[in-house]
């Protein structure tokens, strides 16, 4: 990595803790980013109780991974910056797509039809709420 780009990580990692920010990454999850989107727009602006009271309640897929991220983000923010878990807000989540499974089906006369096995990657930021 260059000198810049050192420079430039190392000031949005200050400026997100000045900010009392806590972001949180889950990568290479095995559930299209079109289905998981669905559930994270449910749960943006949301604090993290209420959150995950509505995400163990959704019957999705992605409820489950992303009910599991925002508990480990939640308490690396207690544990890290002793923040107070009842304040905390999910500020911002963002879904993206990962690399997809390439597979092939069989089909009548010879033929062949892919099939593409998607992946998304996510990232959520957790914010302290103002009282």
């Amino acid at each position: 990595m260059s000198q810049r780009g050192k420079r430039r990580k190392a000031r949005t990692a200050e400026q997100r803790s000045a900010l009392k920010f806590k972001s949180a990454q889950l990568h290479y999850l095995r559930v299209a980013p079109r289905k998981v989107r669905a559930v994270a727009d449910i749960i943006r602006g949301l604090r993290v109780e209420a959150a995950l009271a509505i995400l163990d309640f959704t019957n999705r897929a992605a409820a489950a991974p992303l009910a599991r991220m925002l508990r480990a983000a939640a308490a690396n923010a207690a544990s890290s910056e002793k923040i107070d878990v009842d304040t905390l807000v999910v500020k911002e989540i963002q879904v993206n797509q990962g690399p997809m499974l390439k597979r092939y089906l069989p089909r009548a006369q010879g033929r062949a039809t892919q099939i593409q096995k998607k992946t998304s990657h996510v990232s959520m930021l957790l914010e302290e709420a103002k009282a």
